[in-house]
């Protein structure tokens, strides 16, 4: 469910090359190296593309960028191409299925 959700939003980043969208939520580790049993993510999609900040992912665009066990917790719409020095902050955080309308957005 959750790449179903990251390639949809991807879709509709194409679209919005002014908008950079930035997920959070965790991923599951084995409990040996984490006691919780998950670790925080962060992603950003832009122009259609996803990139982790927080952990390596694929050089082939056709995989996904996170497991199905991911769970997305929020999103952050940001004014693109994103200016770390400037972030700016358009809309969030928001629950991230609510970015599957375009209408969001804007």
């Amino acid at each position: 469910m959750t790449g179903d959700l990251v390639g949809q939003l991807e879709a509709i980043s194409r679209s919005r090359p002014d908008r950079v969208l930035r997920l959070r939520g965790t991923l599951p580790v084995p409990a040996a190296q984490n006691s919780s049993g998950q670790e925080p993510f962060e992603l950003l999609i832009f122009r259609g593309f996803s990139s982790s900040v927080t952990h390596p992912t694929a050089f082939d665009p056709d995989q996904a960028a996170l497991p199905p066990e991911a769970r997305l917790e929020s999103a952050d719409l940001l004014q693109g191409p994103l200016n770390p020095r400037d972030e700016q902050l358009l809309a969030g955080p928001l629950v991230p299925a609510i970015l599957l309308d375009p209408q969001a957005w804007l």
